[in-house]
């Protein structure tokens, strides 16, 4: 078997005898009637048959067209060939015979063509005695010479960290995996859609800030030469930008951009991903509950055609009832702990028992933790709510029959598969208490918490000036990958690769 060396210097061998015969192997144009999803579209307009031993009936009957694309297979021998022609939408047969085509051009073709390489036909449209939609070539030009070969057919790239790393090369093997980025776009047009019917406005926010909000994570950090300033990556799509909005006067905001989060990398874990997140003046976290079922049943129906779904092992069906799961009562039922009356060290040994790794010591974390280890359980529709104040600091608290503030805060998080799906809150729009909730947080940071929230002193200036009650919710790539039935890395187009060593 010829190494990946050989075979590159057999094609450079075909490339100059192209170039030799006056064939542009890189053309900056080639003819190209219409994409072959089109051709096998208005194929009857243009394909010849025998009528009454006249030829064709439809309007452009017998037309010379050109097509384009990548072959992907070749078959045949001798003085007739078939190739697949692939132009990332659609496939369509050429058929090329010596005693059709030129018989220099039939020639070249067999001394310099191979899979892979990417080519513009001319000819007329008929179908097989098979019945196969083809094109008839009396011509063809080089639209670009492929040097290296592509995996092999029936096997494609096997080896995961390949896949990603020449991405390209998944795309061409596999149509499923193109078909996703399609399905993908669509998510973000219906979800932008809904949003401006809705009624919010779409808005751009900062993507580099000097503190951090709207989320707990871990930034990337970098210098702004022109300021002498270290600034940072935002972890939220301006969250505290929208609130400030919200105090300026605009009703209802929305933005889709991208994050940053300097953290670890897992099935549900990406550094840079999309995120949507929307702010509603004068609604609380009911209306938002009620806008993100509608939301997510229609995105459903819309991009898969279904609410019905498994991942994993898990199966839900967006169209049931939305549960709420109240966090203390089911860490409570699941681990037997309870988050408001344990002591940090009870926590600490309840994870150890579930043989559950846990970062740091400070009670936020460690009643994260458990949530985490809880979560997997539920496979939902539901909504999580009733969180503890410690892991939602700008939220605002649920009050009791008497009035008074609870340990709890009106926060809420959709639960699908075992994961949290986004996350939404009546907003905070006290400044002393969120100025004493920031202050908790610095304590966390000066501690060693990496991802506990930066106090902003200019957020906590604008509530004094009044921000309106508000709902404010997020959610991203995650929901998509879930009901894809696909890791996060899958759906996205090029993730982050470590360099080769």
């Amino acid at each position: 078997m010829a190494s990946l060396e050989e075979l590159r210097t057999t094609r450079l061998q075909k490339l100059n005898l192209l170039r030799k015969a006056g064939m542009d192997p890189y053309p900056a144009k080639v003819p190209r009637s219409f994409c072959l999803a089109d051709a096998r579209k208005y194929f009857a307009d243009y394909e010849v048959v025998v009528v009454d031993a006249g030829k064709g009936v439809g309007a452009n009957a017998g037309k010379s067209v050109s097509l384009c694309g990548r072959i992907m297979a070749i078959r045949g021998q001798g003085a007739i060939l078939f190739l697949v022609l692939d132009d990332g939408r659609s496939t369509f047969q050429a058929v090329i015979k010596k005693d059709v085509l030129d018989e220099k051009l039939f020639h070249l073709f067999t001394e310099t063509v191979d899979i892979g390489d990417i080519l513009s036909v001319t000819g007329t449209l008929f179908k097989t005695n098979r019945g196969e939609q083809s094109i008839s070539v009396t011509s063809w030009t080089m639209a670009a010479k492929s040097l290296l070969p592509l995996p092999e057919k029936w096997h494609g790239l096997t080896d995961p960290d390949e896949k990603f790393r020449k991405r390209y090369l998944d795309f061409i093997m596999d149509a499923e995996v193109r078909d996703i980025f399609y399905k993908k776009a669509k998510y973000w047009e219906v979800v932008r859609t809904i949003m401006k019917e809705e009624g919010f406005l779409e808005v751009e926010t900062p993507t580099l800030e000097v503190t951090t909000g709207g989320a707990e994570a871990t930034p990337f950090k970098t210098h702004h030469e022109d300021y002498d300033m270290d600034v940072f990556l935002r972890i939220s799509v301006g969250e505290l930008w929208q609130k400030r909005l919200m105090a300026g006067g605009f009703p209802k905001t929305f933005e889709i951009g991208r994050v940053y989060r300097n953290e670890g990398s897992s099935p549900e874990h990406l550094q840079e991903f999309t995120n949507l997140e929307f702010y509603w003046s004068y609604a609380d976290y009911n209306d938002g509950m009620d806008l993100v079922v509608k939301m997510y049943r229609r995105l459903a129906m819309e991009v898969f055609g279904t609410t019905r779904f498994t991942y994993k092992e898990h199966t839900f069906d967006l169209a049931d009832e939305w549960k709420k799961v109240d966090y203390a009562e089911e860490i409570k039922k699941q681990t037997g702990i309870d988050i408001h009356g344990a002591k940090d060290a009870e926590i600490q040994k309840k994870l150890e028992s579930l043989k559950v790794k846990y970062d740091g010591t400070n009670r936020e974390r460690l009643v994260d933790t458990l949530w985490k280890y809880c979560r997997k359980n539920i496979s939902g529709p539901a909504f999580l709510v009733n969180h503890p104040v410690l892991v939602a600091p700008l939220a605002k608290s649920v009050i009791d029959a008497q009035g008074r503030s609870t340990q709890t805060v009106q926060m809420f998080q959709p639960i699908i598969a075992g994961s949290e799906i986004g996350r939404g809150y009546s907003e905070l729009n006290d400044p002393e208490d969120q100025q004493r909730r920031f202050d908790e947080q610095k304590k966390l940071l000066e501690s060693g918490d990496t991802e506990a929230m930066m106090p902003d002193t200019e957020f906590v200036e604008m509530l004094e000036h009044g921000m309106p009650p508000t709902c404010g919710y997020g959610f991203g790539e995650r929901l998509f990958a879930v009901l894809s039935n696909k890791t996060l890395r899958e759906v996205t187009m090029f993730p982050l690769m470590k360099g080769k060593v």
